[in-house]
């Protein structure tokens, strides 16, 4: 499996800065605010802010996952080369299939608020449309796909204006919230207890919605084996962008519940934010905020649209996809086959879906039915990492929780969500999110067939790759996936 491997994309583009600004923009703060704040509201009330608070702990165990194998395997495909060679490659194909399947249902979910905020600049009333929405929302998305073809380094540099702006626009509000005095309800220190919840299946559907707020930080490691010292950097990136979005996510919402009352988040469930900025700061608030949105949905449509070529990519290489996936541009050194495909699936579906009904309406079954692709494959990298460093768990304190029991813990709640959410949503939701990863069985079985080396991994094992890959600095040629001098044990 690891014969062609380090030949394509743009070896050392990002730095640890990049790296953290591309686990943020991942998240996409004030979009995933926007757009998810009433449907977390509506499913769970004043308990928005404890699922948040509760999700946020096991998302560190799965950060923490990360940040281990991507010590030990630096691989565009990231948990989907993981999963394979530790827990079983039909898993590891189902892993990255679910990325794939969640990102290009985000890619269409994501493009019409973009369309919709730019046009809400203008014109309230324009932004209802949803057909105009789709336009713009697809104009958005084709110029972040030319971005993204770019290369890595056009990537960042694109991102860094934005994903600035975003938040500094968010902080800002952070702070007039903090100070505005006109207060629907106050807040109460019970908002972050389990008290408010209904129960353990309330729990849960607050806990799927939560795990899609924090979403995206992972493009890091689809970006390892274009980032400098990636082997630190990635994981580490990751933990901290985890870190910064809970930060951002917690003030809004407690803000939201503070200062809206229950019918203002209603009435306004594609964009909560925009009132909030227009009670906050009369006239100018809600612009400023809904330019923050439209930014930072630009910005997190261009780290999804990372995320899934980058997969696919590693998927195209190693022949579980067709292998034409793999291909690299010679100038750019971007998967441009795999970029171009996403972006006829992605805006034929785009289309599409303008005959299901609402901007709202899209939203909340989209964001459910990836809410179940995601935590199945956080969960299974949860597990690979417990797996992969079996053998070093007991060596220290610190290896047993961060590396064995906080990435189980993290793990094993993925998995609970899953299965506690089935009963909860809608059928329309479990068919986007189960006939998705039902359809990947397809292309696993018929390139398993057609032996593929994916299906005959090399096993992952901490305790050997620590010495097998150590290298020192300068030793690997420039195109080399090890990148720089750096033990990788803990």
């Amino acid at each position: 499996m690891g014969n062609n491997r380090g030949r394509g994309l743009q070896a050392n583009a990002l730095g640890t800065f990049d790296t953290v600004v591309m686990a943020v923009a991942g998240s996409a703060p004030a979009y995933s605010i926007a757009a998810t704040t009433a449907v977390l509201v509506s499913a769970v009330g004043l308990a928005s802010p404890a699922a948040l608070l509760y999700c946020a702990i096991p998302m560190l165990g799965i950060a923490l996952a990360f940040s281990h194998l991507s010590r030990i395997d630096v691989n565009a495909g990231a948990s989907y080369s993981w999963v394979g060679r530790t827990l079983h490659p039909f898993l590891g194909f189902i892993s990255g299939w679910a990325l794939v399947i969640s990102a290009t249902i985000f890619m269409v979910a994501g493009s019409l608020p973009a369309g919709s905020m730019t046009l809400a600049l203008f014109d309230e009333e324009l932004a209802d449309n949803t057909a105009l929405s789709t336009l713009v929302g697809a104009g958005w998305f084709l110029i972040m796909l030319f971005v993204v073809l770019g290369g890595a380094r056009l990537t960042v540099r694109a991102q860094l204006v934005m994903s600035g702006v975003e938040l500094a626009i968010l902080a800002l509000f952070a702070v007039l919230a903090l100070l505005h005095s006109d207060n629907a309800r106050a807040f109460d220190w019970s908002w972050l207890g389990f008290g408010h919840f209904d129960g353990v299946t309330g729990f849960a559907s607050g806990a799927l919605i939560a795990a899609f707020y924090y979403w995206g930080w992972d493009v890091t490691s689809n970006l390892s084996e274009e980032t400098r010292n990636s082997r630190r950097t990635t994981g580490l990136a990751g933990l901290i962008g985890v870190g910064v979005v809970f930060l951002l996510f917690e003030a809004f919402t407690i803000a939201v519940n503070v200062i809206l009352s229950s019918k203002q988040i209603q009435d306004n469930e594609a964009n909560v934010l925009a009132v909030l900025g227009a009670e906050v700061w009369p006239g100018w608030g809600g612009k400023l905020l809904v330019m923050a949105v439209m930014l930072s949905t630009i910005a997190t449509l261009e780290t999804t649209l990372i995320q899934v070529t980058r997969s696919l990519f590693a998927m195209g290489r190693d022949r579980t996809m067709p292998s034409a996936l793999g291909r690299v541009h010679p100038r750019w050194n971007t998967p441009w086959v795999a970029i171009t495909v996403v972006g006829v699936v992605a805006l034929a579906m785009l289309v599409a879906s303008n005959f299901l009904g609402t901007v709202g309406e899209i939203l909340s079954d989209a964001i459910s039915a990836m809410g179940l692709q995601i935590a199945l494959y956080y969960g299974l990298t949860g597990l690979a990492a417990v797996v992969a460093y079996r053998t070093t768990l007991l060596k220290s304190v610190g290896n047993f929780v961060f590396g064995g029991v906080w990435p189980l813990f993290g793990a094993l709640f993925m998995f609970w969500v899953f299965v506690e959410s089935l009963g909860e949503l809608s059928a329309s939701a479990i068919a986007i999110g189960v006939g998705g990863l039902a359809a990947g069985l397809i292309p696993m079985f018929w390139y398993w067939r057609q032996g593929s080396d994916y299906y005959r991994p090399a096993k992952l094992d901490a305790a050997r790759t620590v010495e097998a890959d150590y290298v020192p600095a300068g030793a690997g040629g420039s195109d080399s996936l090890v990148h720089e001098g750096l033990p990788t044990d803990f």
